[in-house]
């Protein structure tokens, strides 16, 4: 199964990077951790929004197979607030593979997505994952698209229905054609721009969302021993 933390704290680069952090979580079981986190690569980023009092720090993910307590526990005790959840993931552009434990060249863009209030679920799903995902793909500079559906909460503080991952060129921080591959072209930006806006507001996803750009970080766990 995945897991999926939103973190807030001051020490979330100090203990999330902590060898230790992947030992204890190695220990349980679990087999691969992925740090996305806003730090000073991505502070030029013009695209931010929250939800909270407090923008999320980090975003962690981790596959393990039970023992969901226990990481939940771990992941509180490195952060000052954590909101978890058990996740669906779907892959619409697999993102590239990065060394391991290596910061990968782009903009991770993490959004929380929420249902709007009055909509069934089916339907907001049927909206976001079979209708906007070509739109997505279409108007956007991604080249990784990960789609995580919440099927559990793991946390009371835990303000979200699913969570999406696109990588972008680094440039996307400040270049809008950059972020939506329109080449230079601001008529082609303009239409890729409305188009976008159009397909989110079917599903809820021009409001009530929170965006965090990010490094990337992702660690395989499978050969991780304690070293006491």
């Amino acid at each position: 199964m995945k897991l999926m933390y939103a973190l807030w704290g001051s020490r979330l680069q100090e203990a999330l990077f902590a060898e230790r952090l992947r030992e204890q979580l190695a220990a349980l079981g679990a087999t691969r951790l992925q740090v996305n986190i806003a730090d000073a690569d991505v502070a030029p980023a013009q695209l931010r929004l929250t939800t909270y009092e407090q923008p999320v720090g980090a975003i962690v993910s981790v596959w393990i197979p039970d023992e969901f307590a226990a990481v939940t526990g771990l992941l509180t005790a490195a952060a000052d607030r954590v909101a978890g959840w058990v996740v669906d993931e779907r892959t619409p552009i697999p993102p590239p593979e990065s060394d391991n434990g290596v910061r990968a060249d782009a903009l991770a863009g993490l959004a929380l997505l929420r249902i709007p209030a009055g909509m069934d679920r089916s339907e907001w799903l049927r909206r976001w994952q079979d209708d906007h995902t070509t739109v997505a793909i279409e108007t956007q500079a991604t080249f990784g698209y990960v789609q995580n559906t919440v099927i559990e909460t793991l946390t009371a503080d835990a303000r979200a229905d699913a969570l999406v991952e696109e990588l972008f060129p680094m440039a996307a921080m400040t270049d809008p054609h950059a972020f939506y591959g329109s080449g230079g072209d601001d008529a082609e930006l303009g239409r890729r721009v409305s188009r976008m806006i159009e397909s989110t507001s079917t599903f809820g996803a021009s409001t009530d969302v929170d965006v965090i750009p990010t490094s990337r970080y992702v660690y395989d766990l499978t050969g991780v021993r304690p070293t006491g």
